[in-house]
Formats: structure tokens, sequence, C-alpha cells
């Protein structure tokens, strides 16, 4: 038995564990209190992770489906027929009849760069991301108001005075480190404030110290009356506008005059509350959260673009207490006709990825130049997306469906071949590299004003041993690009470099210099050869990440104690190697953080003109008419909830919920009275997409005419189904213009069984 150090794989924060070992099975998991990110801090999820580990649907050999049944075969046939009909297809129909579907699986994104860089190579720009049904919206804002998509929005809460959490249940869904810790420290601090908006009393709500509980669908109405209100008061910040934002006196009329008064009402808010709250957030240093309960919500996109308009007239973008710019630089424009678009729904790429919302669309067609191929990996769109019924349909009429996976997923079930991934704990895989934290900065401290973000590496080591023929989902995709032709022929100096990192660093650059176009494909050049010598293939890659650094690198290596020079990646990828609960190594300076900023002027940008006249739609009025209650439809389901008894697809074997009532629908007292249900009373709920059944949970925490059901059930487990498949009730085309279905907004009915 030994114990060994890892990762939660169940959301993105992945806290530090230590498992015990036996048999090659994880049976004990506790806290790693030596991890420099969650310094032993872990949710029921966490504790769980044996059941994501060792369960009955975990994959051991390639598939193929023969008539209705699946035939084990070798991963020499897998790759040769996955490739020679994949010829066939690109051959008959081109690129565009190609996509990769690519998802959060264990958290684990690294080796969807292998994917997407296998379909890039064949030509295909159609790579479809759990990313994008979720934050399309936001990287279309942050790409024209700071001229980056991936610019994230991350909140000093060590710092701050308030923190707005805005359709975030942080105690739930944690998405920062120690969140559970960090908000109760902030709602009992009584120099600071804890803000919530949300409908319903999310368990975050039920903490704070103010929870504005607007009507569903509300939030841009809320948010421009935030915006309009500060303005009108002059809470705003000139002196930061006047350094640091463009298009602040363009943007004026949007809000001067505004019907404040009629728009709360409609938000079902008081005056005197909101008005406290802007009051509040101008005054303080303060900062904010948001997350899917306004970017899967109506006017997602404007939600996010209204958020940036707050933070940065009131001067809390990249500042202490603030929120500071994380994220690298890209800028897919939807405007530019070199942007590819799905050819029937006509979305754009958005940060160079679709949203899964319409690939149903895009395969159920008639249109010679319709979707005919595709590659799903760490994904299970029968459950993660909206419409599971449209799914099945378009899936089933796929001439080459291949899911690499873990587990026999509801996807899996329906491809032509599947190919067994090694888990996260079974093989190396990068965790949260440049996963950046604010210090805390004591008062009176000097260095406030350009406190340091610390830059921790983590890297995962594999704890147990594959048992079966699982290959890194890296090592798969280098196989079907080598049978591809994709990889071109390799100098005998790469492979003679055996193990011998720095030998290897220098051939490869050398090969690099001499040939620059195969700088794209260096995962499948590096995983090829650097990564047969030491046995993985995200091992290898990862190690070309710390080749090259820039000057501003280098510099905050040098502060975490990492001698600059050409060695300096070789010493930090070391230290990460040799540390897997994580290391410094970098300081950034905050000071310098809105150096980030990448538009053409190095300004944050709020004038834009795509935006004109979407904002003057959100008005009482207009916002009254089409938040109209259907008379069939009288409810709105907010289809999604997290909680400790869900992990997305991840634990498939229920029994990690054994005893507990996991999966019900919440449904506010007024409403079970109204409509004649009980607590625990089996039910129906149906939409315009269809139909599932379970248990109404009669709870305060639901808002009066919202009904609340968890997303991640409705798995198929030795033949029985667990829980209610919340998206066979979300129906594809109830989305924005960028593909983002409405899951929290889906007007729906309750019915008795």
């Amino acid at each position: 038995m030994s114990w060994k150090k890892t990762t939660c794989v169940m959301c993105a924060v992945q806290c530090g564990l230590e498992v015990e070992v036996e048999g090659n099975r994880i049976i004990k998991v506790r806290p790693d209190k030596d991890s420099p990110v969650s310094e032993g801090y872990v949710c029921r999820k966490g504790m769980k992770v044996a059941y994501h580990q060792h369960n009955a649907d975990r994959l051991l050999y390639p598939l193929k489906k023969v008539g209705s049944e699946f035939e084990r075969i070798s991963w020499d046939q897998a790759v040769s027929e996955i490739a020679a009909k994949l010829k066939v297809i690109l051959q008959q129909h081109g690129p565009r009849s190609l996509a990769s579907v690519g998802g959060g699986g264990e958290f684990n994104f690294y080796p969807l760069r292998f994917m997407a860089m296998f379909v890039h190579a064949l030509g295909s720009r159609y790579q479809y991301s759990s990313a994008n049904q979720e934050f399309a919206g936001r990287y279309w804002a942050h790409g024209l108001t700071m001229g980056s998509q991936m610019l994230d929005l991350t909140p000093d809460y060590e710092n701050t005075e308030m923190l707005m959490a805005v359709g975030w249940n942080g105690m739930m869904s944690h998405h920062i480190p120690q969140a559970r810790r960090v908000l109760t420290r902030i709602s009992k601090d009584p120099d600071k404030l804890l803000v919530v908006v949300d409908p319903r009393l999310s368990e975050t709500a039920k903490i704070a110290n103010i929870h504005l509980a607007l009507r569903p669908g509300t939030d841009a109405l809320l948010l421009k009356s935030m915006i309009a209100i500060i303005l009108k008061e002059g809470l705003h910040n000139q002196e930061y506008i006047n350094k640091h934002v463009d298009g602040f006196n363009e943007i004026l009329p949007w809000f001067t005059g505004f019907d404040v008064d009629g728009a709360l009402r409609t938000c079902e808010l008081e005056y005197g509350q909101v008005l406290k709250v802007c009051r509040e957030f101008a005054k303080r240093r303060s900062c904010l959260r948001d997350d899917l309960g306004i970017l899967m919500n109506r006017h997602s996109a404007l939600n996010s673009y209204l958020l940036v308009v707050l933070l940065a007239i009131c001067g809390r973008i990249g500042v202490p207490g603030g929120d500071y710019l994380g994220g690298g630089k890209l800028y897919s424009d939807p405007n530019d006709p070199k942007t590819w678009r799905t050819a029937v729904t006509n979305i754009p790429a958005i940060a160079g990825m679709f949203p899964p919302n319409v690939m149903p669309e895009e395969i159920a067609n008639d249109r010679p130049d319709r979707l005919r191929a595709a590659f799903v990996l760490a994904s299970n769109p029968l459950r993660s997306y909206a419409d599971t019924n449209a799914y099945e349909e378009a899936f089933r009429r796929l001439d080459l469906l291949v899911v690499a996976d873990i587990a026999m997923s509801e996807t899996a079930a329906l491809a032509h071949y599947v190919l067994p991934c090694r888990s996260t704990y079974e093989s190396w895989a990068p965790a949260a590299m440049d996963a950046i934290l604010p210090a805390r900065i004591e008062p009176g401290d000097g260095a406030y004003n350009s406190g340091p973000l610390r830059v921790y590496g983590r890297l995962r080591h594999p704890v147990v041993e594959v048992e079966g023929e699982q290959k890194e989902a890296g090592e798969i995709f280098t196989l079907l690009a080598d049978a591809m032709g994709l990889i071109p022929e390799l100098p005998e100096s790469l492979h003679h470099a055996g193990s011998n990192l720095r030998k290897y660093r220098d051939a490869l650059v050398g090969y690099l210099m001499e040939h620059p176009e195969d700088a794209m494909r260096v995962p499948f050049i590096v995983a090829k050869t650097l990564g047969n010598a030491i046995g993985s293939a995200h091992l290898a890659t990862y190690f070309t990440m710390f080749l090259q650094r820039s000057a501003a690198r280098q510099e905050e290596g040098a502060r975490a104690g990492f001698e600059a020079g050409p060695d300096q990646g070789l010493a930090i990828y070391q230290a990460i190697l040799d540390h897997p609960e994580g290391v410094l190594v970098g300081i950034q300076e905050s000071g310098k953080n809105l150096g980030k900023v990448a538009t053409k002027e190095h300004k944050i940008q709020l004038h834009v003109r795509e935006i004109k006249d979407w904002i003057k739609e959100i008005n009482p009025a207009a916002e009254e008419a089409r938040l109209k209650a259907d008379n069939k439809f009288p409810l709105i389901l907010m289809a999604g909830r997290h909680m400790d008894m869900n992990a997305n697809t991840g634990m498939r074997d229920p029994a990690w919920n054994e005893g507990r009532r996991a999966c019900t629908l919440a449904m506010n007292p007024a409403d079970a009275e109204k409509y004649g249900f009980s607590d625990g009373q089996m039910v129906k709920v149906i939409t315009e997409a269809g139909e599932e059944a379970l248990d109404v949970e009669v709870t305060e925490d639901a808002r009066k005419g919202q009904v609340v059901i968890p997303h991640g059930f409705g798995l198929v487990y030795n033949g029985v189904k667990f829980g209610a498949n919340v998206n066979r009730l979300a129906k594809n085309t109830n989305r924005d213009q960028f593909g983002t279905p409405m899951h929290r907004y889906i007007p729906c009915r309750v019915e008795a069984i």
C-alpha cells in the first residue's frame, strides 16, 4: 500500500488529493495539505474519485460496431480502418464534412490539442467545444471590449472588500480555489460584503450579506439599471476611465434617462436594495464572478458585455481587490469572410470553436456539405449537450463516428469505433498550468499597488496502472495522424536523443529552424519521438511548453527563484515533475496586469457598434412582453444545478450517491400547492423538446415560478437509467445567435404521473 499525490478531476479547480492504492485500486482518498493551491481543501466529489476511476463501464480494448454489437479488435486494425474510411469521406466530400467534439472529460483539457490539431491538419476548422456551449457569449464580448476572446476576468478574492456573485453558486460549483472557505470568510468579515445575484436561494445566497433574488431572465435589465444608477449618482471612477477606457462618452446615451424604476419592477427587486449594492460596489475595493446562471440565459453575450462596463466604469479591472485579467490572445472575427461558419445554422467560430448545440442540424440534413464524420474525445453529447433526441437522430446518420473515452458512454454506444483512453489517474496529465492566485496584501503594505500574482505549475503522475490496452489520448491521435500521413519524415537526431531532455531540446529547435512549416505539428512530432522514448505522449509534449520563454516569462520565473537563461524552462519543468502537489513557477506584478488588454489602443473599449441596437431593446416594456408566461408552459425550468451529488457525467456508478436523494425536481411550496404536488411525488416535466420523469422536492430554495433539475443524471449503468436526463428537455433551437442554449430559461409544465 502507498499514498500518492494527485488532484481531483471533478471540476476545473482540481484540488490536491492523496490516494492510497492497494491491488492497483484507489481504496482511500484524503485532501493534500501540501497543495499550495487547495491547502487541504476538498469537497465531497473529490473524496469519491475512486467511483470515477473504477466502474463497470470502463473501456479496456478498441471496439468496432458490427451490426448492432461491438467486437474487440486490435489497435492496428482500429487505426488502419478508421484512417481508410476517413480518407474516402474526405476525398468525396472535402474537409467541411469532418468535425471534432471535445469536452471537459476529467477536466483534463490537454489531450484536446491533439484532436484539434488532427482535424485542423486535415483541413477542417469545425471544432465543437463544450466551452462554446457555455462561454461563447463571454468570448465574443471580451473580444470586442478587450481585444482577445480568451481573456478571463478573475476576482482578487484575497484583497477584495466586496465580492458580487452573478449567477454563480460558488459554494457548490467552486470555480475558485477553496471556494467555500473564501466565500464564508468574506460573508463573516464585518468589513466585507458578499452579494449574490440569483433568482433562487442557492447555497451561496444563504450565506450572503445581500441577496438580489431577481426574476428569472431579467439579468440584462438589472445590469443596465445598475450601470444607469452608478452614472446618474456620479459614482463612476473618472480617473480610471480617462486612463484605461475608450468609448465612455459614446455609451452614455445608452444609459441616460433609462427607466430604472420600471426595470427593477420587472426584475421584482426593490430600488433601495439595488441602489445600496451600486453604491457599495462603486466605493469599495470590489470584484465580481459570473457563471452559467447568466451565461446560459437570456441575453447571454449582452450580460457579459454589461459586466465589463460595470467593472470598467468603477475602475475594477486589473487592480488589487478587483478582477484581474488572465488567459491569452485569440480573436476569431465573426465578420471576417475567412472565419468559418456552420453550413446550416450560419454560426461563426468564436475563439476558434463552435457550439455543440447546433451540431445535430449540421448533420441531419440533405445538403452535400453536411457533416459526415466526427471524432469525439472526453465528451458525452447525448447527456452533456442540449436536445438528446436531436443528437440521437443526428449521430445515427454519420458515416463515421469515432469516440475516444475512458468509459462506454451513451454517445460511445452509438459509435462505429470506440477507442479506450487512459484515465487521468493512469496517465501523465497537466493540471492547471498557470494557475494564477492573488497574494494577500496586508494593510499598509508598500507593495499594495503592485501586489504579486502567484503562478503555480501542477502535473499529475500516474497513480494506478492500466488493466487493458488503453492509451493516452495524445498517443491515439498521434497514431491516427501517422496513418493519415500528417507526420513528416523525421531526422535521426530526434529519435537518437532518447530521454536526454537537453539534447532533445536542441535537436527539436534545430529541426524547426530548418522546417518552420512543421511548427503546427510539433505535438505529433514530439509524441512520436520523445514520447516513445519516455513512454508518454502527454509528458513529452508538456515538456515543449518550456522550450522558449519570453522575457516577461523569464522575469516571472526569476522572481520565483528560477535563474533566467536558456535552461530556465528545463529547471521549471523538472521542478514541476518533482512536486506533484504543485510548485510556484512564477510571480507576476499585478500592476502590469492591464497590459494584457489587446485592443488596438490597449484600452478597454466600451463603445461596441454591435451592442447599440441590442441594448436599446433592453427596456421594461419590451422585456415584460417577452417574459409573459405561456399558458402551455407556465413554469421556467433551470436545467442544471451544481450540488454535492452531481459531477457532470464523470460519475457513472450511482453507488457514490447511495442513500441520498440525488436527482429531484426542486419546486417552491407555493407552486406545489398551486399545482397539487406533494414532496416525493413522481411527476413528468414537459418542454417543447421532450419529457422526463422524476420526483418533486418541495423546497424554499426554489423560486416561485421556477423549477430546477440538476445536470449529470440520466446515465445508463448496468442497463438501468438513474435520474432524469435534463438535456432531453432542452430544445437545441432555444439558443442565442452564438449557439448558446438557454439552459437556465426553459419554459415547461409539470404533470402528475
